[in-house]
């Protein structure tokens, strides 16, 4: 099977749908000529027209009302928030207009939307470009919030996310444009609330999210020569969440490692604990742990932004301390 980046795996889904449905378009900043901050929609304007593909004013809040207003007509548009620190200029519109749109009219208003944005940190991008906000936007109800890690997830996801009728907050990281992974040619869906079991084992369980996956793979790996199999379960999305998934790996292994880039005070981590904690608690051999970033703004220097985002060694501490 080929081989390519999470970006073209992604930009593959966007042409797909863009060809099978008319009513699917592209609005963000600086996403048609120059293809966005990341690359991702280089291309799709020359294949598409400025109709299709439409640049928009530096205006967050603008962005998410207009795909808001064109989701009520019949369109299934997909926004591009830069970052998800700005995200938050156009709070009112997603936490209060279109998360709530559909539920208040009775399902007669669809909100069939996507916004692309992207969070996390690694490239000294300093406070205001490099937080994690999943867990502020999976507390909303009326959306549904999907962080793919892979090439092959965030394929099949942004094409689920395109076709599904409720918004969809679709949640990409900076450093996984550029990972490659195998990606068929044939066209192909990943349902939305499906997590996936990247890595077998019996030991110990690992629940870990967008970029701190690749993390808890290398760090498994290294735990082999201790002779621990940990299992890494990817959740792929938060809401809805695969319950079952989780706990079933928990029955398997006893013990629960939690990895999430977010902050640790009242990141998502907290909700899967809760999650067995209340439905799996007879089921662990040990206390829940979490691997989360510290409680402070992410710095700009690289050695301190490094020090604050969990690593693979934090990783296996957390695996060591589960194991006694």
């Amino acid at each position: 099977m080929r081989e390519i980046t999470y970006r073209e795996a992604l930009r593959e889904g966007l042409r797909e749908e863009m060809k099978r449905d008319e009513t699917v378009f592209l609005l963000g900043e600086d996403i048609a000529e120059f293809g966005g901050t990341y690359k991702v929609t280089q291309g799709l304007l020359e294949e598409f027209g400025p109709a299709r593909v439409r640049n928009t004013p530096i205006s967050e809040a603008a962005i998410v009302g207009a795909a808001l207003g064109a989701a009520l007509l019949g369109m299934r548009p997909v926004a591009e928030i830069m970052y998800i620190d700005f995200s938050t200029i156009a709070i009112d519109q997603i936490a209060n207009q279109i998360a709530k749109v559909r539920y208040m009219f009775g399902g007669k208003a669809r909100a069939s939307l996507v916004i692309r944005t992207q969070g996390g940190a690694g490239r000294s991008s300093a406070a205001q470009h490099a937080q994690s906000l999943e867990a502020w936007y999976s507390h909303i109800p009326g959306l549904k919030v999907v962080m793919p890690s892979t090439p092959y997830d965030v394929k099949g996801l942004i094409k689920s996310s395109i076709r599904d009728d409720n918004p969809i907050l679709f949640i990409e990281h900076k450093l996984l444009y550029n990972e490659k992974g195998p990606v068929p040619e044939e066209e192909y869906l990943i349902p939305i609330g499906k997590a996936d079991i990247k890595r077998e084992g019996k030991d110990v369980t690992i629940v870990a999210t967008s970029r701190m996956v690749l993390r808890a793979l290398k760090a498994a790996q290294a735990l082999t020569e201790d002779g621990v199999e940990a299992e890494v379960v990817d959740p792929r999305t938060l809401v809805p969440l695969d319950e079952e998934t989780i706990l079933q790996s928990i029955k398997k292994t006893g013990r629960l490692l939690i990895v999430h880039e977010a902050s640790k005070r009242c990141g998502f981590g907290a909700e899967i604990a809760a999650l067995a904690s209340e439905k799996a608690f007879y089921d662990l051999d040990a206390p829940i742990k979490r691997v989360a970033a510290a409680n402070t703004p992410v710095p700009f220097a690289p050695k301190m932004e490094s020090f604050v985002i969990p690593d693979e060694r934090a990783i296996i501490k957390g695996v060591r301390e589960l194991l006694g």
